[in-house]
């Protein structure tokens, strides 16, 4: 059965072809033919009953005001800049600062050893890439992670956090392996201080067989723990390799919560030189992971109990109906990531689903953002007030004893506008989702236009995350554009 009409590409030569996602034996895949190379048809989700539930769940965003580039429809995903096409604004900004790093992980975006040159944009480029994500219209960019390559080994790293706190960041992330953090205390400090928000550190598992650097890894969440430096943990997920530790990984995070913000899961995405075999025997589709999430949790955190990332919008359309003033909107497509967030307690995790009935806490946000935007509607408070009562009925009662925390916090933000309690929230819970990028073999077109998370260049373009790594890589385009040649050998690995 077909579900719908999309563009994909043929991963042998990547050619966009017309594409359809189907339903078969209860799963969805996407299929399209090749005049070159025939027909593919590639595992797209693993659970098509969940796939039709967080289809309820799309929202089309209006993109950016200011688009760099102007392009017809038929060139998406090859004028990427952003263009007019794009349905999304930046709620995340990534900035490559380097493709140098003291490892060589074979499923890495950023292979840098391969490359056989270094790109290392200047301060200045870093700032001008800074400045424009900050010129964004109707908002300016959010956040921003600066990533490579490996981040750390830039010795100016310290003054470009600065540069990005100045320029009025909310939230400043850094991706890393955390070899250098985890000998080097004093830059941890000093990265702080500059206003550092979030490591984002590479962790595939707890043992040596699935994460050889887990002594590493390990050191790191000491040190941040000494100083209070927020953590994400971020693991690469490969079937028969380390999905078998998902539940393990939650655990370490959950006994780390006072440094450990949350685990954001990353299924593998094909983009190397993988055989279609190995996509076959490797793939993890985001179903695949919340199942195993289940099972390994024992039923704490239920796959029910994750919803996609546009499940916010209502949210922001209701503060800014009330408001009237923008607000950022999460308007991903629905089908590339899923969430939820879990108290930790004496008792274990206690998941937020167990405080309120997700499904009609969205359904009384949606009505009322529709009743704030109505113009006939005259008393917005009232309306407002009328509807913080439906919302107190999605409410429950919890073992965790954290509903009334939870209810005090909707009650600052929705009412006082005070959004300082959702920061509270954030620290006091841990986030446990998932992005799944694309590769080749499950490309979809819809996804890329949609996509909120992009890469800033130095030549001044914003490039959706899955066409800057997959499709047309526009990453190899850029690093040759901004490289130059290696000199020493030893610049690439150098650990100082």
């Amino acid at each position: 059965m077909v579900l719908k009409v999309t563009k994909g590409l043929c991963p042998e030569c990547g050619a966009i072809l017309p594409a359809e996602i189907i339903e078969d034996d209860g799963k969805v895949w996407i299929v399209r033919t090749c005049p070159e190379h025939g027909r593919f048809k590639n595992l797209y989700w693993s659970d098509a009953e969940m796939y039709k539930r967080y289809d309820q769940f799309e929202y089309i965003g209006r993109g950016v005001d200011n688009p760099q580039r102007i392009a017809a429809p038929e060139e998406c995903n090859t004028a990427c800049g952003l263009c007019n096409n794009h349905k999304s604004s930046t709620l995340l900004a990534n900035i490559d600062l380097t493709n140098r790093c003291n490892l060589n992980c074979e499923f890495c975006f950023a292979n840098a050893r391969a490359c056989g040159y270094v790109y290392e944009p200047t301060f200045e480029q870093i700032v001008d890439m800074l400045t424009m994500l900050r010129a964004q219209k109707p908002l300016p960019a959010p956040a921003v992670q600066f990533a490579g390559g490996e981040p750390t080994m830039r010795d100016d790293l310290v003054e470009i956090v600065k540069k990005a706190r100045d320029l009025g960041f909310k939230q400043i992330q850094l991706a890393t392996n955390g070899v250098i953090l985890s000998r080097n205390k004093e830059l941890l400090k000093e990265l702080k201080l500059a206003g550092l928000s979030t490591i984002y550190l590479h962790f595939d598992g707890v043992t040596k067989d699935t994460n050889p650097m887990i002594n590493i890894s390990r050191k790191v969440v000491d040190n941040c723990s000494e100083i209070g430096q927020g953590i994400v943990l971020v693991p690469t997920v490969i079937n028969g390799m380390n999905d078998h530790q998902v539940g393990d990984i939650i655990k370490f995070a959950a006994e780390h919560i006072d440094v450990i913000r949350g685990v954001n899961f990353q299924p593998v995405a094909f983009t190397g030189a993988a055989s279609e075999d190995d996509v076959v025997k490797e793939r993890v589709t985001i179903p695949d992971l919340l199942d195993r999430i289940e099972v390994q949790t024992e039923g704490k955190l239920k796959k029910d109990y994750f919803y996609p990332v546009p499940c916010v919008v209502p949210i922001s359309e209701l503060i800014e109906s009330y408001s009237g003033k923008p607000q950022f909107t999460f308007t991903a497509h629905q089908h590339c990531g899923a969430a939820t967030y879990a108290f930790v307690t004496e008792d274990g995790l206690s998941p937020v689903n167990r405080m309120i009935n997700v499904d009609e806490f969205f359904r009384v946000m949606t009505e009322m953002a529709e009743k704030l935007g109505d113009k006939r509607t005259i008393n917005k408070y009232k309306t407002l007030a009328e509807g913080i009562k439906g919302l107190h009925h999605s409410v429950k009662s919890s073992e965790s004893g954290k509903t009334g925390e939870f209810w005090k916090m909707l009650y600052q933000a929705l009412i006082k506008h005070d959004f300082d309690a959702l920061k509270d929230f954030h620290w006091n819970a841990l986030f446990i989702g998932t992005m799944h990028f694309m590769d080749n073999y499950n490309y979809d077109l819809a996804r890329v236009q949609r996509c909120c998370i992009h890469y800033a260049t130095p030549d001044g373009r914003l490039i959706p995350f899955c066409t800057y790594n997959s499709g047309p890589v526009f990453r190899e385009q850029v690093w040759k554009k901004f490289s130059k040649p290696i000199e020493n050998p030893d610049q690439i690995e150098s650990l100082d």
